[in-house]
């Protein structure tokens, strides 16, 4: 080579090019938990689209814009995204459990339901819990914190006697702050006397 010849060096040839990386499939699920879909947008330096319709999916490259657009069948995201879809950790499940006046004592309806929202912990290997408290209007703020609290830490007692270990349990009180039904100041409601909990 004429490089070769003049300069006595050789030329290394050039490094072959790294290949392109394989397309990529992004389609947009519903949420698994409450089966809504939101929106995402995808894009890259060539252009962009919007993704807003459940299994709607879009093919990505690296030389060229996202699209067209396709909605996949149920069986199609089953074969293309099964395996990662079961790696997922469940979906947590919600209790409500109500409360008598003015009192950490739950109403003869909710604690039937203390066997369910066992099972639901001791399905797990590793359950967390959260536990949250809430009041009515009726009373002090202050005293509705402490009220809800105290709702909070009696399931949080029902849980440690089934065995629930206390590191696995989260408890905190949003008094009067979260109502569940919307009321004026002073306003009994009995829909929020109440505890929420999440297992996951």
């Amino acid at each position: 080579m004429l490089a070769a010849a003049c300069g006595g060096k050789r030329v290394a040839p050039a490094p072959p090019a790294s290949p392109a990386p394989p397309p990529a499939v992004i389609a947009l699920l519903p949420d698994p938990e409450t089966d809504v879909t939101g929106k995402i947008r995808v894009s890259n330096e060539f252009g962009g689209l919007m993704v807003e319709t459940p299994r709607a999916a879009t093919t990505v490259t690296a030389h060229a814009a996202p699209g067209p657009l396709k909605t996949m069948t149920a069986e199609e995201v089953t074969q293309m995204f099964g395996a990662a879809l079961a790696a997922l950790p469940p979906a947590p499940q919600h209790f409500t459990l109500y409360f008598k006046f003015d009192a950490d004592a739950l109403t003869d309806e909710s604690s039937g339901k203390i066997p369910e929202v066992l099972a639901a912990v001791k399905r797990l290997a590793v359950p967390e819990v959260v536990v949250i408290g809430h009041t009515d209007t009726m009373g002090d703020r202050r005293a509705n914190y402490a009220l809800g609290m105290k709702r909070a830490k009696a399931v949080q007692s029902v849980l440690l006697a089934a065995g629930i270990g206390p590191e696995l349990i989260q408890v905190a009180s949003h008094g009067e702050a979260d109502l569940l039904i919307k009321t004026r100041d002073n306003t009994p409601e009995p829909r929020n006397r109440r505890v929420e909990i999440s297992v996951r």
